[in-house]
């Protein structure tokens, strides 16, 4: 719910922006801004894959032999999310706690 209240705020102040650029130009002043927003996702925040815990990734290596880490995620509560790929090309999202037991999110 948080993430559809961000994207349509984020949206909105979009429209905003362009509306206020195009009367600007046409007037002369040309006014470029640039933001840049962080957005958490359920307030997970991307880490180096060489950060996540051994225990970790020794149960990666227990559960799914085959798999690759693409990406992981952890939050303030030490959970991570990962992202696995498989041989053929296959993606899935795991999450385990700090000692490599998973969890059901």
């Amino acid at each position: 719910m948080k993430t559809l209240f961000l994207l349509g705020a984020i949206t909105l102040g979009g429209f905003t922006v362009n509306a206020q650029d195009a009367l600007f130009s046409e007037s002369g002043i040309v006014h470029n801004e640039v933001n840049t927003i962080m957005v958490k996702a359920n307030d997970f925040t991307e880490i180096s894959v060489s950060q996540v815990p051994q225990p970790v990734m020794d149960a990666i290596s227990t559960n799914f032999p085959s798999a690759n880490l693409d990406k992981a995620y952890t939050n303030d509560e030490k959970q991570y999310k990962l992202v696995l790929s498989l041989e053929d090309g296959t993606q899935g999202t795991v999450y385990a706690d700090e000692n490599g037991n998973w969890l059901d999110m």
